[in-house]
C-alpha cells in the first residue's frame, strides 16, 4: 500500500505527527520497522478492518489479542450498551465486578482470589509489588524477550514495542530500579538455578510469559515450565505466568490448563475486556490476602472494574465457556503454519513458524527459535517485504517481525485459505530475491 493509495490515512499521520510523539500512542504502530506511513482505522466487524481511506484488511492482529470473537461481536456490543444504559463509571463496587471474579476463578485454575486493573501493565506491575511485599525479597527474575508491560523494573531486555523499535531497554528507568532485575534466557533451567545460588534468600519472584509472545512466539521446551515451577517452590519464591496474551486463548483457563503447571500469581488482561482497557491479576487466596485493605500490600485504581469493561468481558468469556472455540482455532492455526512451511520449503527459504492454538508467528531462520538470543539471529529484514506484499493484498499482519499474529472466531475457512495463499506469494517473491 503507497502513500497515494491512503490520502485519507496520510493526512491523518501527518496531523498526528504534530501533536503525538511519534504520531501514534503506542510504538509499534508507527509501520517504522516495515515501512510507508500507517493506516488508520474507521470500522471493523468480524475478521476485518475497514480504514479511512476505505480499504479492507483480513486482520490479524485482532487489537494485539483480545478480538478472539472478531471485531464488533453482536454479544460484547449489547453487553457494552445494556451496561451503558445504568453509567459509565461509579466508583463504588458494582455487580459485575463479582460475576466477572467468579467466571475468571471458575476458568482459571490456579486462581482462589482475583483483584481487577485497567490493564496488564499494572496487572504485572502489582503482581511483581505483591510478591516482593509478601516474601519480603527484593529481587526479581525475569526472562530476556518477554515483555510484561511498561514497568521499570520490568523494561530490561524486553520484547514487543521496545525490541521493534531496536530499543530493549528504556531511557528514564533507573540503575537502581533495573538492579534489582535478574534476567536470564528463556528454556535455560541451568541459568535459573544458578540465579537462585548466587542469590540466596533474595529473589522474591519470577515472572514469565509461559508462551513468550512478545519477540515472536517462543515454546517452552519439555519439562521447562515444570522446571520453573519445581525451582520456585524449593527457594521460596513467587511463580508469576504473564498470561496477558496467552490467558483464554490458547485455552479457556490458559497455558496452565493446556499443560497443567501452576503458578502463584496469574496476570490477565486482553480478552477478559472484550476489547476495553481491562487487566487483572490473581493466586493463591494467601498470597493475594497480602494486598490493601487486608494486608500491608496498597494497590488500586479509581477505574478498576469499571462497569462497561467488566459487561463486556463477562459477554467474552461466557462465549468462551459456551461454546469452546479451541480445536477449531488450533486447526486454523496449524493450516496456515503448515501451508507457509511448505511454500517456504519449496522455495528454500529458511522459515520457522511456531503455533499454538489461534497464536502464530514469522521467523526467517533455519532452525527453530527457542530463546531471545536466537530471535536476533534470524533475519528478520525478510518481513519488510512480506508484510508490505499481504497488505498489497487485503492480508494485515503485525507491523513488526517480533510480534505474534492472532486469529478469531470470526476467520473463515476461505479466509484463512486465502490468506495461506497470499503470504505464499509473498514468500515465493522473497525466495526469488535471493533470501
Amino acid at each position: 500500500m503507497s502513500a497515494n493509495d491512503s490520502p485519507i490515512s496520510n493526512d491523518l499521520f501527518e496531523r498526528a505527527l504534530k501533536l503525538i510523539p511519534g504520531g501514534v500512542n503506542s510504538p509499534v504502530r508507527a509501520f517504522r520497522a516495515v515501512g510507508g506511513t500507517p493506516f488508520f482505522t474507521e470500522s471493523a466487524m468480524g475478521p476485518r478492518l475497514v480504514t479511512a481511506d476505505g480499504r479492507e484488511y483480513i486482520d490479524y492482529v485482532c487489537t494485539w489479542g483480545p478480538a478472539i470473537h472478531g471485531h464488533n461481536h453482536p454479544a460484547i456490543r449489547e453487553a457494552i450498551a445494556e451496561a451503558l444504559e445504568k453509567g459509565t463509571s461509579f466508583g463504588t463496587p458494582n455487580p459485575y465486578e463479582v460475576e466477572m471474579a467468579e467466571l475468571i476463578v471458575d476458568m482459571v485454575p490456579s486462581i482462589e482470589k482475583v483483584r481487577m486493573t485497567n490493564s496488564g501493565t499494572e496487572a504485572t506491575m502489582s503482581a511483581i509489588r505483591l510478591a516482593r511485599g509478601a516474601t519480603g525479597r527484593d529481587k526479581i527474575v525475569k526472562f530476556a524477550g518477554c515483555y510484561h508491560g511498561h514497568v521499570d523494573s520490568l523494561l530490561v531486555k524486553a520484547g514487543s514495542g521496545a525490541l521493534t523499535l531496536g530499543n530493549p531497554d528504556s531511557a528514564g528507568v533507573p540503575a537502581a530500579f533495573a538492579g534489582e532485575t535478574i534476567v536470564l534466557p528463556y528454556n535455560d533451567l541451568g541459568a535459573l538455578q544458578l540465579a537462585f545460588s548466587e542469590n540466596p534468600d533474595q529473589i522474591a519472584g519470577v515472572i514469565v510469559e509461559p508462551y513468550p509472545a512478545n519477540c515472536g512466539l517462543i515454546l517452552p521446551q519439555t519439562g521447562y515450565l515444570e522446571g520453573l515451577r519445581d525451582l520456585c517452590t524449593r527457594h521460596g519464591a513467587v511463580l508469576i505466568f504473564d498470561e496477558v496474551m496467552t490467558g483464554f486463548r490458547i485455552a479457556a483457563g490458559g497455558v496452565q490448563e493446556k499443560t497443567g503447571v501452576m503458578p502463584d500469581l496469574t496476570c490477565l488482561g486482553k480478552i477478559i475486556g472484550g476489547g476495553l482497557p481491562v487487566g487483572a491479576f490473581g493466586g493463591r487466596a494467601d498470597l493475594m490476602d497480602h494486598l490493601a485493605p487486608l494486608g500491608p500490600v496498597y494497590q488500586a485504581g479509581t477505574l478498576s472494574g469499571n462497569p462497561l469493561a467488566m459487561a463486556a468481558g463477562i459477554a467474552s468469556l461466557k462465549l468462551l465457556r459456551e461454546n469452546p472455540p479451541y480445536k477449531m482455532l488450533e486447526a486454523a492455526g496449524k493450516q496456515l503454519a503448515i501451508a507457509l512451511k511448505f511454500a517456504a520449503a519449496n522455495l528454500g527459504v529458511p522459515l520457522q513458524v511456531p503455533q499454538a492454538g489461534s497464536m502464530f508467528s514469522i521467523y526467517f531462520s533455519d532452525k527453530p527459535v527457542t530463546n531471545f538470543e536466537q530471535v536476533m539471529e534470524t533475519k528478520a529484514e525478510l518481513f519488510k517485504p512480506l508484510f508490505q506484499t499481504a497488505l498489497e493484498y487485503g492480508i494485515y499482519l503485525p507491523p513488526s517481525p517480533y510480534e505474534t499474529c492472532f486469529i478469531s472466531t470470526t476467520h473463515s475457512k476461505n479466509d484463512i485459505a486465502r490468506t495461506a495463499e497470499i503470504l505464499a506469494t509473498a514468500i515465493k517473491e522473497i525466495g526469488q530475491t535471493g533470501a
